[in-house]
């Protein structure tokens, strides 16, 4: 029997927020009394994330589920979120925040690090994408998307890690060296 998903909406919301209340409570309540919370709110998670897969299908019920337990979850425990005032007298140095680099800056460190983090960023990135669809087992579609999905969030990594590091002939060695490795390896394969 598969039934609306916004007809089976309501209780799946119903269900994560029970679960959730009650793990929340079990974190509120001392370490003895919170035995009964935790299984019940673990017990309402996983029956509100399992019952759905009969009504609105294998594949759409859970998918359906997890997301709406999700966003309930998270609803529910921003509800009780407090904003506290930063304490004023902490000392610099015991900031968690890295201290700018202290050396100036010179025009081809600026030019270097503005490659590594676009162009050579980009280039190490798409090596190891298709390098990933060629050399990983499966259907050739499947491959080529992982392969593109992986591009943007290396691409990303490579730029944070370029303008963060300090040691820029080190991001410079890695990132070209990923480049050559992922190409090479890519063309000793092939894509079949």
């Amino acid at each position: 029997m598969v039934i609306d998903p916004l007809v089976a909406g309501t209780p799946i919301v119903a269900g994560a927020a029970v679960g959730g209340w009650l793990l929340r409570r079990a974190w509120q309540v001392r370490i003895e009394a919170r035995r009964p919370y935790l299984w019940g709110g673990w017990a309402a998670i996983i029956a509100t994330l399992a019952w759905p897969a009969w009504l609105l299908g294998p594949v759409r019920g859970p998918f359906i589920a997890v997301t709406l337990t999700s966003v309930t979850v998270l609803a529910l425990i921003a509800s009780g979120a407090t904003v506290r005032a930063a304490k004023a007298g902490r000392a610099a140095s015991d900031s968690l925040a890295p201290e700018p680099l202290e050396r100036p800056s010179t025009r081809w460190r600026g030019v270097l690090r503005w490659l590594l983090a676009g162009p050579i960023g980009m280039v190490a990135a798409l090596a190891v994408g298709i390098c990933y669809a060629v050399w990983v087992p499966g259907a050739p579609q499947t491959r080529l998307l992982i392969g593109g999905l992986i591009v943007p969030v290396i691409w990303g990594g490579a730029m944070a890690w370029t303008l963060a590091d300090n040691r820029i002939l080190r991001a410079t060695a890695v990132l070209v060296g990923t480049a050559l490795l992922g190409f090479g390896a890519s063309i000793l394969k092939g894509f079949a």
